[in-house]
């Protein structure tokens, strides 16, 4: 299976411009001959690079309202018209892609960090928001539920997939072995910290392939009408990357990669997932469900 992982920046807070240049990496990619397209963490319309820079927690500050309504403004609508072109370019790649979007809660007033599954023949197939936003993340998003921890099948592959530190998460990494997920995408905000340790452990332990891609951020990038941009420094890089491919035995298929943009390309040998769950496949032969169990609560939760 050809792998195409995007490496490259959004439009910051842009949602319009940012769709377009996923489209085009889409288009890129499945000229390339891509299988599997994946995005970085909420790539449209970015990461909120503020939290941990301003006093995002100060909710009686005016400019951190103002903030949080400009990323707001520039959510997703999944079903919305201006979606409905990434899902159109997928069907013409011909691959099955993971979009990281910022989606808008039916509330309005709410979005969750969501990592969008779409199928080139079938669509959108899933939507999973990030079970537990990290840390400051949790000033602006709200908490997901288990409706997207499924598995979906592409040319007799299964796929799963899981946001950032999620990918730490014990359970929710057995729920997604449990599918017999045998290629598994992490998608991260970037940053080459995040991704080499985590990538190769979780491939090793799942006997899978997992493919962690992240984006490329910098201060250049906020817009000059932010609400916050003063109190940002600048000509400061905030995440380098980090994309990274590593195979069942956790050996790297692709090192993480640091501050380049453009696609980060892997042919993947499945057969190998096999040979190495001779000796350990976590969820089969050595689970022993006798005595320990995992339930999983799929339903899509709202208010």
């Amino acid at each position: 299976m050809r792998i195409a992982a995007i490496q490259d920046s959004p439009a910051f807070l842009n949602r319009s411009a940012t769709l377009d240049i996923v489209q085009n990496r889409i288009i890129e990619a499945g000229e390339g001959g891509a299988d599997l397209i994946a995005f970085p963490e909420v790539f449209v319309s970015g990461y909120p690079v503020w939290i941990d820079l301003t006093d995002a927690s100060a909710w009686e500050k005016k400019t951190q309202q103002e903030a949080f309504a400009y990323y707001l403004d520039q959510s997703v609508e999944i079903n919305g018209p201006e979606f409905a072109g990434v899902i159109e370019t997928v069907r013409e790649a011909n691959a099955f892609t993971y979009v990281g979007v910022v989606e808008r809660a039916t509330s309005g007033g709410s979005i969750y960090c969501s990592l969008v599954a779409i199928d080139p023949r079938e669509g959108i197939v899933g939507v999973h928001r990030k079970l537990k936003p990290t840390y400051g993340e949790r000033l602006v998003w709200a908490d997901g539920d288990g409706a997207g921890l499924v598995a979906h099948e592409h040319e007799g592959v299964r796929l799963t997939g899981l946001n950032c530190w999620e990918n730490w998460m014990p359970l929710a990494r057995t729920a997604m072995y449990s599918t017999g997920s045998q290629i598994h995408v992490a998608a991260w905000p970037g940053s080459v910290g995040l991704t080499e340790d985590v990538t190769r452990f979780i491939a090793k332990e799942g006997r899978l392939f997992v493919v962690s891609v992240g984006a490329v951020y910098n201060s250049e990038m906020i817009p000059e009408d932010f609400p916050l941009k003063d109190q940002l420094l600048k000509s400061e890089q905030y995440h380098n990357g980090g994309t990274c491919i590593a195979g069942p035995d956790g050996r790297w298929v692709v090192e993480p990669v640091s501050d380049h943009k453009g696609i980060i390309w892997a042919d993947l040998d499945l057969s190998e997932i096999v040979r190495q769950r001779q000796n350990f496949d976590p969820t089969g032969h050595y689970s022993r469900p006798d005595v320990l169990g995992l339930t999983v609560d799929k339903t899509r939760l709202a208010p």
